[in-house]
């Protein structure tokens, strides 16, 4: 399917910047299906775009992850996959992408019920991996997220139609209040900012280690954060927080002496596949943009 066939709900990297109301809904489900999510904490997703569970996974799994993180960060054939993002500075590698199907550690995550069960709800679909990854950000300098809608680099660079994808961050270290950890801006996931700026080919090479193309201005910062406001999450290890596609969120430097690590995994429904991209010349690659529409079992 081409974008002729799709329509676009919104436009992105034109000569300047534009907003538009979110054209679909934010819970695509019944509010009385049945699933892991209680129905007042659904109410809550939809009112900010976001929902934070103090316990995700237990204290045993979480080791378990953590040492699959670290076996993957170290072994030498992983760094020079190209599926692993270094950081420009200091050359130590600051993301592994599709790890479900590197790992059969991670793969287990994704279809734990605990996870896609939830992503199901939210969607009213089944659900297929989109993207995931490991997120290193060891202390002193790794350097952070800048503010962006993830809906946005997907609808221009891989072609998703609609909002109809969830996100969930698995905290596999502390996440405290001075480590860069995530931060979203509650409420924003209702207004899409479409960004200014041609997509470059090949942006993905250069927009996995320093956002440019996508990227808001401050002055639109500015307004959606004077209307918004800020929320910085903070959690034990096995923590995980769901969020909506449009949410405008980022991440700080970490100069602390405390790592942040953690498992990011974006679930699709199976009725808004991909299409080809809104405003890029050229697909990003399918470890970043996934074209295996399988749903999760």
């Amino acid at each position: 399917m081409t974008t002729a066939t799709v329509k676009d709900l919104y436009p992105t990297r034109g000569a300047t910047e534009v907003t538009v109301p979110r054209q679909d809904p934010v819970l695509w489900g019944s509010p009385d299906t049945p699933g892991p999510i209680a129905a007042a904490e659904l109410q809550s997703y939809e009112r900010d775009g976001f929902l934070a569970v103090d316990q995700l996974i237990g204290p045993d799994e979480v080791e378990v992850y953590r040492q699959e993180l670290d076996r993957l960060v170290t072994d030498p054939a992983i760094r020079f996959d190209e599926r692993s993002i270094v950081e420009p500075s200091s050359q130590e590698i600051r993301s592994v992408f599709e790890v479900h199907r590197i790992s059969e550690v991670f793969a287990g995550l994704v279809r734990d019920e605990r996870v896609v069960g939830r992503a199901r709800q939210i969607l009213g679909s089944d659900v297929y991996v989109h993207q995931s990854r490991i997120n290193v950000k060891p202390g002193f300098g790794a350097s952070g997220f800048y503010w962006h809608s993830d809906f946005e680099t997907w609808h221009a660079e891989d072609g998703l139609p609609n909002m109809r994808t969830v996100s969930v961050s698995i905290a596999l270290t502390e996440n405290y209040d001075t480590n860069g950890g995530l931060m979203i801006m509650p409420g924003s996931h209702k207004t899409f900012l479409g960004c200014a700026g041609e997509t470059p080919k090949d942006n993905y090479k250069k927009s996995l280690q320093m956002q440019d193309a996508g990227t808001p201005s401050d002055e639109a910062l500015t307004e959606l954060a004077g209307e918004y406001g800020i929320k910085l999450f903070t959690g034990k290890p096995g923590s995980a927080t769901w969020f909506d596609c449009n949410c405008m969120h980022g991440s700080g430097d970490n100069i602390t002496p405390f790592p942040r690590s953690n498992v990011f995994i974006v679930f699709n429904s199976v009725e808004n596949t991909a299409v080809e991209p809104f405003a890029a010349p050229v697909r990003r690659p399918e470890f970043i943009g996934a074209r295996d529409f399988t749903p999760v079992r």
